[in-house]
């Protein structure tokens, strides 16, 4: 007797005690749910969105589900009499036939009100089974120890599976009347208008950039690019701590927590230590120099503004990772477990060249680059928040008399360009002036040079290049190089920042 008929046939008293123990399922929700669609095929739409033919647990269910299913999509009825002609004849439930226990199931059938409920006890069943599953397959690949799945990778697969079934394991999804899709567009609009700033992105603290993006929008991958020394992890820097000092929680209805402003930021710092990075972050907020920090070349008025300052910093929701050579498995890995056990509202990467890919990529560069660009715009979209990552650009750009980069700058630019929803570019022109200084200031051209650099001097440009939601251009900053700040600019007009 299978159990489909188990369920079916009544129980003897004297039935010896079953002893071991059964994956979790509820044959009688789906034996409701079957006779449901079978006497009203509507009842078959309000479950099919979630409800998969795999997530029942009787494997005749299962067919009788996916063969409903084809019929009613055909805009045919699905019944017994339909049904039963493409299940085997001879097949037996208990003492039934097939043709039986669909008449049976139909007779039996609840109302369709009930049939959403029937659907969801199913679905979270097999969820518990899928958990099952997955710690089985654990136990057991430990054991087994197959050289090509080391310890940190079975724990990686374990994480992206369990966030996997994490994520899918909800009942929302498909589509959504014209109506909802207002409501959320109108509350997206009311959090903008109470949140600081009124952008409907996570603002990055520089005004004059916030205006021309409207802030980070949530599964954006946002790719801020520009040469060696133009101020690329200090800009990054800027904006995530930024962000992390704005943090300010806000209790759901389910008591979790959201950002009402700012995020909890992790920043993936593969170039520098996490030490280096907080030298950085305590010289731009103390406005002491962080080259006199790491020679000790400071005051004792100097020394307690940085104890001050890393008191108040310590309750700053900023995450550093100083990984080096970190794989996309591995920052996708960890950047889930942020997610689950912290939060996460914005993540930097610094930089995508530092990164590495997968074996199958193998030597191909090209290749390696892609998959880590595609899998960034993947993660972005899966955790839900802004990804800012970090890129170098080619020697091109000094070849050429104007300075400013391109699109085509990008190394490897292709799917750097393709995947990328904004790409920033950071420039200095004070720096290559700079190195422009005629060597004798008796010169006839150091006074042409003195005056181009008292122009361009403590100030920067960050080229919006590419963006999907706004427009291009522009935005010109404050630059203080000692500090390693960027800032909005005291006026428009304003050229010239004096340190």
């Amino acid at each position: 007797m299978n159990d489909a008929a188990r369920k079916l046939a009544p129980l003897a008293k004297d039935q010896a005690e079953q002893h071991y123990r059964e994956a979790p399922n509820n044959l009688e929700a789906e034996q409701a749910l079957l006779g449901a669609i079978l006497v009203n095929n509507d009842a078959f739409y309000r479950v099919s969105d979630f409800l998969k033919p795999v997530h029942l647990y009787e494997p005749l269910h299962r067919r009788i589900f996916e063969i409903a299913g084809e019929i009613i999509r055909m805009g045919k009825t699905a019944n017994p009499v339909t049904v039963k002609t493409f299940l085997k004849a001879d097949e037996k439930v208990g003492d039934l036939t097939v043709a039986q226990y669909l008449a049976r199931l139909a007779a039996e059938a609840v109302s369709i009100i009930n049939a959403e409920d029937y659907g969801r006890a199913i679905y979270d069943l097999a969820l518990r089974r899928s958990l099952i599953t997955i710690g089985e397959d654990m136990v057991n690949i430990a054991y087994d120890a197959p050289l090509d799945m080391p310890p940190q990778s079975q724990i990686e697969d374990a994480e992206r599976r369990l966030f996997e079934l994490a994520e899918t394991g909800r009942y929302d999804g498909g589509f959504q009347s014209f109506n909802d899709a207002v409501a959320l567009a109108i509350d997206m609009a009311g959090q903008a208008f109470e949140r600081d700033g009124h952008l409907s992105g996570i603002s990055t603290g520089i005004h004059s950039l916030d205006g021309k993006m409207g802030g980070l929008q949530r599964s954006d991958l946002i790719i801020l690019a520009g040469r060696p020394g133009m101020g690329k992890t200090s800009l990054a820097t800027n904006i995530a701590y930024n962000i992390a000092a704005a943090y300010e929680p806000e209790v759901q209805p389910d008591g979790s927590f959201k950002a009402k402003n700012g995020g909890v930021v992790g920043f993936y710092s593969l170039e520098m230590s996490s030490e280096q990075l907080a030298t950085r972050i305590i010289s731009e907020q103390t406005e002491v120099s962080s080259s006199k920090i790491r020679r000790g070349d400071i005051s004792e008025a100097d020394f307690e503004k940085l104890v001050a300052c890393s008191q108040m910093m310590q309750k700053v929701p900023l995450y550093i990772d100083q990984t080096g050579g970190i794989s996309i498995a591995q920052l996708a890995a960890r950047a889930r477990r942020l997610k689950r056990q912290r939060g996460l509202d914005v993540l930097v990467v610094d930089y995508i060249q530092l990164m590495t890919g997968s074996k199958k990529s193998g030597e191909n560069r090209v290749q390696e680059i892609t998959e880590i660009t595609t899998g960034l715009k993947a993660l972005g979209k899966e955790l839900n928040v802004p990804i800012i990552a970090l890129s170098q650009l080619s020697r091109a750009v000094e070849s050429r008399e104007d300075k400013r980069p391109q699109l085509s700058d990008l190394r490897e630019s292709g799917s750097i360009e393709q995947d990328a929803d904004v790409v920033l570019f950071v420039f200095r022109e004070e720096y290559y002036v700079k190195n422009m200084e005629p060597r004798d200031e008796f010169d006839p051209k150091y006074e042409e040079w003195k005056m181009q650099m008292e122009k361009v001097k403590g100030t920067a440009d960050v080229i919006i290049a590419k963006q999907r939601h706004g427009p291009t251009g522009t935005v010109k900053l404050a630059f203080q190089s000692e500090f390693t700040r960027f800032s909005d600019l005291a006026d428009p007009s304003f050229t010239q920042y004096e340190h």
